[in-house]
């Protein structure tokens, strides 16, 4: 895995690597917002996950997903903050963006 300083460069080089859906959690399911496309958790794997925590600011704390569908056709990256300015979400999507891939 890479090693990023910030979430724009994390971006930026993941898109550089294939991962060109954004998605957005959407209390269940994750959704590309270009293409409409839903995956439900059982359709997606997070195969990254970057943390970043503001040094001064709690609102600059987000944590990036790559994600995959099981398909294979579709990868793409969510951000998501997290504490208390995380996306209210089911806990079956808590469950999922939980789990440590290596």
């Amino acid at each position: 895995m890479h090693n990023y300083d910030t979430v724009s460069t994390t971006l930026n080089s993941l898109k550089e690597r294939g991962f060109t859906k954004d998605f957005n959690i959407a209390f269940d399911k994750i959704i590309c917002s270009e293409t409409n496309e839903c995956l439900n958790p059982a359709e997606f794997e997070i195969t990254e996950i970057y943390r970043f925590e503001g040094e001064s600011n709690p609102s600059d704390e987000a944590v990036v997903y790559t994600i995959e569908s099981i398909d294979g056709k579709m990868k793409g990256i969510l951000v998501n903050a997290f504490g208390p300015y995380s996306d209210s979400i089911s806990d079956e999507m808590i469950k999922k963006l939980s789990i440590n891939r290596k």
